[in-house]
């Protein structure tokens, strides 16, 4: 009984490893983008650059931003292994106030879901320091 214990915890150790060897992995330039101070009406967009560090194709398959001020667009083939990527993400620049945002990709990556975030200030051009 203990050997066929044994060869089972070797077989089924041994598939893991295997399976673990064949995954994506996100390796982005930057996980946080501050657009610092900017000026109400200015361009939002952004890009979060990313290369695939794993050894199997990365397929983003959804981006979700938590509020509806930020839209994002991505990469829609699938990221071969050592090539870039990238994740646009447009702030809606007529919010007066601080960014705080989180996006959310999910994907066939390692790390799935994985959190970017953008943070900065858009400022009122009416206001006075």
């Amino acid at each position: 009984m203990k050997t066929i214990l044994s060869i089972l915890i070797v077989i089924f150790g041994g598939l893991s490893t295997i399976t673990a060897q064949d995954t994506a992995k996100f390796q982005f330039k930057s996980e946080v983008i501050d657009y610092g101070e900017i000026e109400k009406g200015a361009d939002g967009l952004r890009v979060f650059e990313f290369t695939n560090t794993g050894n199997a194709p990365l397929i983003i398959e959804n981006v979700y931003s938590s509020c509806g001020c930020t839209t994002p667009s991505w990469t829609k083939t699938a990221v071969a292994p050592g090539a870039s990527g990238k994740i646009e993400v447009k702030y809606n620049t007529t919010i007066v106030g601080p960014i705080r945002r989180t996006i959310t990709v999910y994907s066939n990556a390692e790390e799935n879901p994985k959190a970017i975030k953008i943070k900065g200030r858009v400022l009122d051009p009416d206001e006075k320091s």
